[in-house]
């Protein structure tokens, strides 16, 4: 795996390195967000995951994300944060991130975070197959399909395009119990599972987001249920 680390404070770029080359793992350090644009205009298809500090000199943390998802709209990220704001974390994940780590972090926690998003990233990773293949998908219903293996949904045909892992992950826990209702926590614990340790606003913010890509093909089919969480039903899309 590949790392683009943007982080201005170079201590905690010497500790990390340290964790990162025992798991065998490439990193790349930015130190601040105009050069972090910069080097992932670049290069960023050489990378499999970026770690992003949001207090960054010349150009703020939310800026840079707003940058990455530009050019790679899945890119798995997760943002680190001093800030204890709730508001600063929900905006971030409404920036793009997957996942966020807020400072002081301990070192194993952040790397058990990348594996967790890294492995559901992988899970879906392109792959040379046959048309059969792709045609095998694994969620089904009247309007709406979707492949775990080629990480590919469609409502009515239409592709829903540029899903986060932590977003397409979420739009197939929801679809695969239309009209089940899932509360806030289940979904944390079903979606991010137990190596997250966020908050129920996590899950709203990336609700927030998902219904945005998928209402650029089609209805709204992720609908809340005011009090208990939201369930998945197209059985009223025309």
């Amino acid at each position: 795996m590949k790392i683009l680390m943007v982080e201005d404070n170079r201590s905690v770029c010497e500790m990390m390195s340290m964790f990162f080359k025992k798991e065998q793992w490439d990193v790349e350090f930015a130190y601040d967000g105009e050069q972090a644009v910069e080097v992932f205009k670049d290069e960023g298809q050489d990378y499999d995951l970026v770690l992003l500090d949001l207090n960054l000199p010349k150009m703020d943390g939310m800026q840079v994300a707003a940058e990455i998802r530009r050019v790679s709209p899945t890119i798995p990220m997760i943002m680190l944060t001093a800030r204890d704001s709730e508001s600063d974390q929900v905006l971030g994940l409404e920036m793009g991130a997957d996942d966020y780590v807020t400072k002081p972090f301990s070192p194993l926690t952040l790397i058990a975070r990348i594996k967790a998003l890294h492995r559901r990233s992988q899970m879906g990773a392109p792959q040379a197959a046959t048309n059969d293949a792709a045609d095998d998908f694994d969620i089904r219903t009247a309007h709406f399909k979707l492949n775990t293996k080629t990480r590919e949904a469609y409502l009515n045909d239409q592709p829903i395009k540029d899903l986060t892992p932590k977003e397409f992950d979420l739009l197939k826990t929801l679809a695969s119990k239309p009209k089940q209702v899932f509360s806030r926590e289940q979904l944390l614990q079903l979606v991010w599972n137990y190596e997250y340790y966020g908050d129920e606003r996590t899950v709203d913010a990336h609700i927030k987001k998902l219904r945005q890509k998928i209402e650029q093909v089609g209805p709204k089919v992720i609908q809340t249920v005011w009090g208990v969480g939201y369930k998945f039903d197209d059985s009223e899309v025309q």
